[in-house]
């Protein structure tokens, strides 16, 4: 009997290596920031085949094997899995609307699951709103590359009571642009178009808002800690969250772009004292903004 349920039990060990999937981490090289973030996928899924690869390391895509659940985690892997649509599918992270709007424009291959690194619009009018509640026209620069998103906005903003107010800045060497849409503001909002706000505009567009005394809303975390009063995020444990998901459903169930649902709150103390405001409690505001998402 007893050899009898060895037996079984050989049998059935292979069985559990069925379920195993090969997750597949491609990037441009080995960064302290990617090994964390890998390790930290592999603690997660303990049953998987989770590996990193650099861009170096890699065939053409269509060379991988069918199953392979592809996970690119900079622009240079994204450009990689683009080079040929012979290949698995691929969950592309840290790809923001308006990088997609240049590399792709309005085409959006089958095989390709965009994670938004980007805040979600809706979002941040709501960070917007309870902050600053008395605003309630919300002024947006947009360039070249970031215009389409303006009607998208509106959309959002309508449901809300605020108005978009919204200027190109074709040229950051001239402020008129800027100076025009901050008369006519209550609040600045910044979008996530690097072309826009960069190390080179900070500077100006800080300078000008807050010599109106006027906030400025994202574009992103980074910018928070330059000088604009808040913006919302997703951490490294946010993605994860969201990976974990992904990978357990089949690639065919994998959306074609997706924003993650667990987000926090980044504020600047400094300058919403400044700006004579309340100091600002992040998780108060990131769960007062989640309440008000639509639920899936």
């Amino acid at each position: 009997m007893l050899i009898l349920l060895r037996l079984l039990l050989l049998c059935l060990l292979p069985l559990g290596s069925l379920s195993a999937s090969e997750v597949l981490l491609v990037g441009a090289d080995d960064q302290p920031g990617i090994r964390s973030f890998v390790s930290a996928l592999q603690q997660r899924r303990a049953d998987d085949q989770v590996q990193f690869r650099s861009i170096a390391q890699m065939p053409n895509p269509g060379q991988l094997k069918a199953g392979t659940r592809l996970v690119l985690l900079d622009t240079p892997a994204l450009e990689w899995r683009l080079s040929e649509s012979a290949g698995p599918p691929a969950l592309a992270l840290r790809v923001s609307r308006v990088q997609a709007e240049r590399r792709l424009g309005t085409s959006r291959p089958a095989y390709l699951s965009l994670l938004w690194s980007d805040p979600p619009l809706a979002r941040q009018l709501r960070l917007a709103r309870y902050l600053l509640p008395q605003a309630r026209r919300i002024g947006v620069l947009y360039g070249e590359h970031s215009g389409f998103l303006i009607d998208e906005l509106r959309q959002a903003a309508r449901p809300m009571g605020l108005e978009i107010v919204a200027q190109s800045w074709p040229d950051l060497r001239d402020s008129r642009p800027l100076q025009q849409l901050l008369a006519n503001s209550d609040v600045l909002l910044g979008l996530d178009d690097p072309e826009l706000y960069n190390s080179k505009s900070a500077k100006n567009v800080l300078l000008s808002s807050y010599g109106r005394q006027m906030a400025l809303i994202g574009p992103n975390a980074g910018f928070v800690r330059a000088g604009a009063l808040a913006s919302t995020y997703s951490d490294q444990d946010d993605w994860l969250a969201v990976l974990d998901e992904l990978l357990d459903q089949p690639p065919a169930h994998w959306p074609r772009s997706l924003y993650p649902a667990r987000f926090g709150v980044s504020g600047n103390q400094q300058v919403a004292r400044a700006l004579g405001l309340e100091a600002i409690a992040a998780e108060a505001a990131a769960a007062v903004i989640a309440a008000g998402e639509p639920t899936p």
